[in-house]
């Protein structure tokens, strides 16, 4: 901060009171805007920080049981740098009533179209046998799907 010759003692005297945005968050549509917000920066640890304001919103504890989780748990996934795992963060956005959903963006080769039919076109319709994934029902050396 010494660009504009502002020191962190300067800060403290002006005797700020801390932001914290779980008190703006009075609405479904403000949480999902503050989600998307966080997921246009691409970095995951803003992401799982707005998800923690929301939670603490609508109340970590009530959250916490809803996603399966553990209160101490869940603080410990959302707090910063924590690097949550994928199922755990789907659970609590689950709890919280959100969904994510994928949105193509800018011009690329594809239309939203021709996406959505590549996506159905490879896309099995039946789901893999588990014995196939695992490679235990074998034919000629290729797996066997069902």
């Amino acid at each position: 901060m010494t660009e504009h010759n502002i020191t962190l003692s300067d800060l403290e005297a002006l005797d700020l009171e801390d932001f914290d945005p779980a008190e703006y968050i009075t609405s479904d549509e403000a949480a999902a805007a503050y989600i998307t917000q966080a997921l246009a920066t691409n970095d995951a640890a803003i992401f799982a920080a707005a998800i923690g304001d929301i939670a603490r919103a609508c109340g970590m504890s009530e959250i916490a049981k809803a996603a399966g989780l553990g209160r101490e748990s869940l603080y410990k996934a959302l707090r910063p740098n924590s690097q949550p795992r994928m199922e755990t963060m789907t659970r609590v956005l689950g709890a919280l009533g959100v969904r994510l959903v994928a949105e193509v963006v800018g011009t690329g080769k594809r239309d939203a179209a021709s996406a959505d039919s590549v996506a159905r076109a490879t896309l099995p319709d039946k789901p893999i046998a588990k014995k196939a994934v695992a490679g235990k029902q074998r034919s000629r050396g290729k797996t066997a799907l069902a």
